[in-house]
């Protein structure tokens, strides 16, 4: 595989986009579930109390991939290389975990996600040297 002056960084960033995008989507497209809207208001979705840790978990697992995006352009290669691998295989457990019991539409961002996931397991892993891959 080759990339632009052999450079994965802007692949990475935009895959970690890509994987954000799909965060807000999947959360967008659940508002349109029947009984979401409310369960949203009265604090407690598919039995589950929505806490202010479970807020700041739900922010901080967003704001990972988000920062992920700046740091793949930036870090050094073998920091960017591991940090990339880390977190992906980080986010993949999260993503799994959160959906024990998922329902179709999210069986389908999911499996997007994992994917894109893959991706930048597969692309770190294989970026070797600051300009080879």
């Amino acid at each position: 595989m080759t990339y632009q002056n052999g450079n994965p960084r802007p692949l990475l960033s935009i895959l970690w986009v890509f994987i954000i995008l799909n965060f807000f989507a999947r959360d967008i497209h659940e508002l349109g579930r029947p009984g979401m809207l409310e369960q949203m208001i009265s604090g407690t979705i598919d039995g589950v109390v929505v806490t202010e840790m479970l807020m700041l978990f739900g922010g901080i697992m967003i704001e990972i991939p988000i920062l992920m995006t700046v740091l793949a352009l930036l870090l050094p290669h073998a920091a960017n290389r591991w940090a990339n691998i880390g977190v992906g295989l980080l986010t993949m457990v999260t993503i799994v975990a959160m959906n024990l019991k998922p329902d179709l539409d999210n069986v389908f961002f999911m499996g997007i996600q994992l994917i894109a996931l893959v991706g930048i397991i597969g692309v770190a892993w294989r970026w070797r040297g600051p300009e080879s891959i």
